[in-house]
């Protein structure tokens, strides 16, 4: 066995791999689920201890999880102390030169160590099996094979055999038995980790002399969340993980992008306070006001409660294009200014963060919108394209060329208002997005790199981290000296697979018994019937997933009424899906956590804009199944849906109508006619299949008014004088049978 070194091969490796081949094992063990004299425990602890692998903020290493061909790349080039920076463009078809990988791929494609399709495509995504990893690992290494390997399941004629053949002569690559190398299976982090070191080792031995390289380089790591809407329950959870991305990195900023307010008993007992003190005591860095800190604008108070909250707030938060002089209550808390010295409780439109001596400008975007979905009074909002590039003028003035900006306007939302794509396209120097408002799980930065015609521009990153707190946004980027990016990592953490912090764990105790309390509270409505949730049984096929339901009629009926406050436009019907409808309300006193089970996913109240030919088209969904169940079956308000379940699932809807205001009599819906309809935001974004309405979102067509479903419901029961649990032919299956089917 030979080893031949690859032109291309940067030398600085050698001294790389030296040092994790010779860090020794720590004493105890470093992951919970990774203990000594266990498989890759050896070469999952020495890669750890360098630096070159990280766990989970469990404190899970998860051996067994498949790896990316991306994430591969990245720790091959890493072991081998490749220049990630300086490389040649390959010219991927699918990966940009700002994909978080792209500097180890293209480094890799230098050293021919990356499988490139025909199509120039490589699909990083994909997961890595063993046989492509042997392909890199012996390419990258310049490994030649003299035999053949002992593996039956890699043939001679087999692709990947001459690869596999080198690693294992190199004493590199070992099978998952004597005779199988496993060649179709796919690597698993413990596997991959064992491997690197073995190819750490294999340089220890080589006669080149190191050559390091150093860049005049800057490193900023960003944590982020965003539409967190009271869920104070997550708080603990997000303390861990924040504090274990602290702990692993440099340079950290943590970053909140608006909507606190609204959504959950939390809210409505403390009205932010409680949110407040986990975040004082977690330490965020700034945060942007969403639409729905400004919900309680029509209370008598006014905004007294956001102005406490903001007062009471350990950190500064920016809104370059909201005006607070109009309102009193802000007199003293707003300054129109970029600053160096930013106080906590105070709104700015910007501020400067020195970090390791660099100056970063965050500036802050509320979405114009917030006028007409929430209450904001005397506040008022001017064109965030302009007041970005007004704030991004004055950092550039200051001599500052790394730039965020903490955004509450949607990432893809209503072209027609704002959004974060259009954002960085319009406004160049914007080298972050940190965003929030339509709830996209960003699970990778997207990233801009053209302005509105087509024109390169520097790049743009743009990270979201969904909604409710389930999950941290993580986002590590490197700057050149000029404040580009040359380099970016991001993805989430998902609090589900974390564990809570005892300390966060106390603060939230007593708040948390408040709101437990208060789930047992009597809303003042009491029933004489229990409203039924019916599911289809042996002694009935009747189920709000396939029939109207009297409870079905409720909450539609109050959503129709709620959504119709927010919009001059007529909203002709409400729909939802009976999946989502998970409780009866029993006969007897009502009480909050009733309620809640009734509706208790957080779903919100959406308007929607669409034709008559997308609703029947949604309605043939409802109905495809029946009668079988279906969770997406709409229950509905304000219209009459006819169909039969005896045709074909695409053809079954005879009529739709629904309840003409003017005259208040049924009239048929239209094709060719623009509605405005209420629902809730799963189904608005295409849940159950409803790909017409995804189709409205990503359009602009729908707007989310951050209601909480179970809150509408409450405060409508509140409104009924009378409470029937009786159907009212709302949604007729001309294949019912009308008389009792009697068993031969």
């Amino acid at each position: 066995m030979t080893i031949k070194r690859n032109k291309f091969y940067i030398a600085s490796a050698i001294a790389v791999t030296a040092t994790v081949a010779a860090t020794p094992a720590l004493a105890a063990d470093v992951f919970s689920d990774v203990k000594a004299g266990e498989a890759h425990y050896e070469a999952i602890t020495a890669l750890h201890t360098a630096g070159i692998i990280s766990g989970y903020p469990d404190g899970t290493f998860k051996p067994n999880n498949d790896v990316t061909r991306g994430q591969a790349a990245k720790m091959i080039a890493g072991i081998l102390g490749l220049d990630t920076q300086n490389v040649v463009n390959p010219n991927f078809a699918d990966i940009p030169t700002t994909y978080q990988y792209y500097g180890a791929i293209a480094a890799l494609a230098a050293l021919d160590a990356v499988e490139i399709y025909e199509d120039k495509t490589i699909e990083p995504s994909e997961v890595i099996t063993r046989g492509e990893l042997a392909f890199m690992l012996a390419q990258a290494l310049g490994l030649e094979a003299e035999g053949d390997s002992p593996f039956t399941d890699v043939p001679a004629d087999n692709d990947y055999a001459y690869f596999v053949t080198a690693l294992y002569e190199a004493g590199i690559g070992q099978g998952i038995s004597a005779t199988e190398f496993g060649v179709d299976q796919n690597v698993k982090r413990g596997q991959l980790a064992t491997l690197i070191l073995n190819a750490a080792n294999s340089f220890i031995t080589t006669p080149e002399t190191p050559k390091v390289t150093t860049e005049d380089t800057f490193k900023l790591s960003l944590l982020h969340v965003n539409d967190t809407f009271g869920h104070v329950e997550q708080m603990p959870k997000l303390a861990t993980a924040i504090q274990a991305q602290h702990a692993v990195r440099d340079n950290v900023l943590t970053l909140h992008a608006g909507d606190i307010f609204s959504g959950t008993l939390y809210f409505t007992e403390f009205y932010g306070k409680a949110d407040l003190e986990m975040m004082n005591a977690i330490g965020f860095d700034a945060m942007v006001l969403g639409n729905h800190e400004f919900d309680l604008g029509s209370f008598e108070e006014g905004h007294e409660k956001l102005v406490d909250f903001i007062k009471g707030a350990k950190f500064p938060i920016v809104d370059a294009n909201v005006d607070f002089s109009g309102d009193a209550k802000f007199t003293g808390l707003f300054s129109d200014i970029i600053t160096s010295e930013p106080e906590n409780g105070k709104i700015y439109t910007g501020i400067i963060k020195e970090i390791d001596g660099e100056k970063v400008g965050i500036f802050g975007l509320t979405t114009e919108e917030t006028k007409d979905i929430a209450f904001p009074d005397k506040i008022t909002f001017s064109n965030y394209i302009e007041a970005a590039k007004k704030a991004v003028a004055a950092f550039e003035g200051m001599g500052i060329n790394k730039i965020i900006a903490l955004t509450h306007i949607g990432y893809n939302d209503n072209p027609n208002v704002d959004n974060d794509i259009l954002l960085a396209k319009n406004v160049p120097g914007i080298d972050i997005i940190v965003g929030g408002h339509d709830r996209v799980v960003l699970e990778e930065p997207f990233f801009v790199d053209s302005n509105t015609v087509g024109e390169a521009q520097d790049a743009t990153l743009i990270v979201q981290a969904g909604d409710y707190g389930k999950y941290l946004g993580t986002l590590d980027v490197t700057f050149d000296a000029n404040g580009i990016i040359t380099a970016y990592e991001g993805q989430l953490i998902n609090l589900a697979e974390v564990v809570e912090d005892k300390v966060i764990a106390e603060l939230l105790a007593p708040y948390k018994a408040q709101v437990d309390a208060v789930s047992n509270k009597e809303i003042g409505v009491t029933l004489a019937e229990t409203l039924a949730n019916p599911r289809t049984s042996e002694n009935s096929l009747e189920s709000v997933r396939n029939n109207e339901t009297a409870l079905g009629n409720i909450i539609t009926d109050g959503m129709l009424a709620k959504t119709q406050q927010y919009t001059d436009k007529p909203v002709i019907m409400a729909l939802y899906n009976g999946g989502s409808i998970r409780a009866e309300i029993p006969a007897g006193n009502i009480t909050v956590g009733q309620v809640i089970h009734v509706l208790p996913f957080g779903n919100t109240l959406a308007l929607m804009d669409v034709t008559g030919a997308e609703l029947k088209a949604a309605f043939e969904v409802s109905v495809k199944d029946a009668p079988q169940e279906s969770g997406g079956f709409l229950q509905v308000a304000g219209a009459k849906i006819t169909f039969d379940s005896w045709q074909e699932a695409g053809s079954r809807i005879v009529s739709i109508e629904y309840i003409d205001k003017a005259t208040g009599e049924y009239v048929a819906l239209e094709d060719g006619k623009t509605y405005t309809v209420a629902t809730n935001v799963y189904i608005a974004k295409g849940g159950d299949g409803f790909d017409m309405f995804a189709k409205a979102y990503e359009e602009g067509r729908v707007t989310d008014l951050g209601l909480a479903d179970w809150e509408n419901l409450q405060e409508y029961l509140l409104t009924l004088k009378e409470i029937t649990t009786k159907t009212q032919g709302r949604i007729i299956d001309l294949a019912k049978p009308t008389e009792e089917i009697i068993e031969e």
